[in-house]
């Protein structure tokens, strides 16, 4: 299910529409795994684990260049054998579906 969130393609978000509801975004969640909602389905968030901090920087270029291509840019935390990625669409504070594809999208690049 993952794959089909992973084949789209973000859409700019211009504002003026109302974020998921906490309800909405959970039903993606089985879609995106290990990903997490936090600030009560606001964001969305996962950790991940590397054996070293040059594995945790090559996968945060990998993002890095991800984000860039699909114009829709995560919060990024990392150190030496870990990177934390959180995802929430600023204009609208909240979560839009464009979240949960970079999310997929995201999952792909640490399962390669």
């Amino acid at each position: 299910m993952a794959e089909d969130l992973a084949r789209k393609t973000c859409t700019p978000c211009r504002g003026g529409i109302p974020p998921l509801t906490r309800e909405e975004a959970a039903a993606y969640l089985p879609r995106t795994p290990g990903w997490d909602l936090l600030d009560d389905g606001h964001k969305l968030h996962r950790e991940f684990k590397f054996a070293d901090f040059r594995a945790s920087l090559d996968f945060i270029g990998k993002v890095g260049s991800l984000a860039e291509e699909e114009g829709h840019h995560p919060d990024i935390c990392f150190g030496w054998g870990y990177a934390g990625i959180t995802l929430q669409t600023h204009k609208i504070r909240g979560l839009h579906e464009n979240d949960f594809i970079m999310a997929a999208k995201i999952g792909e690049l640490a399962g390669a």
